[in-house]
């Protein structure tokens, strides 16, 4: 266990078959999981990193490197990969493959990204908000808000925007990675991944 008692997380990485999505996926994707793992369910912890994928006008192209990544805590891994590796996820009428899996350990990056954060849809509250879910978890770092967007599939909708937290100490880092922020990882949000690169966006 990390502080505040987070469970050590990892990231169990599988190779996917091709095939387009829609571009609101997520729910649908977390659906699919479910009938294969339902175990996924009882831990709030769990996330599903958005797919690297092509947009096109017929959805989101999955090309031969396109990963699915799940992150979640160690105890659940084995189980997880025993179920999904060489399985299919039917998601409306597409039927992905699921192949092999890599576990990939988290590492203490002091700049990390989230594509999507929940959150109110002013920029100036979702920021007073995050600062104040990182105070509470005695997490210290810069932030730089970057462009808004919408979580939307089924009946959610919800106001988002991408976030870089830099200068991190390495145990907070840990911590901000296995923890996340805000709510609907099970979606692909408030999932922090390393970050190079922070030119464009405005500095909090």
């Amino acid at each position: 266990m990390t502080k505040n008692n987070i469970p050590e997380m990892i990231d169990m990485v599988f190779d996917l078959g091709g095939g387009t999505l829609p571009a609101a996926y997520p729910v649908a994707l977390w659906a699919a999981l479910l009938r294969h793992v339902p175990q996924l369910a009882e831990e709030k912890l769990v996330g599903v990193l958005p797919l690297r994928a092509t947009e096109n006008k017929e959805g989101m192209l999955l090309t031969k490197r396109t990963k699915l990544a799940l992150r979640l805590p160690q105890t659940l891994a084995d189980n997880t990969a025993a179920r999904l590796s060489g399985s299919s996820l039917q998601i409306g009428a597409i039927s992905l493959q699921i192949g092999k899996y890599k576990p990939r350990a988290i590492q203490p990056y002091p700049t990390i990204h989230a594509q999507q954060v929940i959150g109110a849809g002013d920029e100036v509250l979702f920021m007073d908000d995050i600062r104040k879910q990182l105070s509470k978890m005695g997490i210290a770092a810069k932030l730089i808000c970057g462009k808004r967007s919408a979580l939307k599939g089924g009946q959610r909708s919800a106001h988002a925007y991408s976030l870089v937290a830099h200068d991190l100490k390495p145990e907070d880092s840990l911590q901000l990675q296995y923890a996340g922020l805000g709510e609907d990882r099970q979606f692909g949000c408030g999932i922090f991944i390393p970050y190079k690169v922070i030119s464009g966006l405005s500095e909090d």
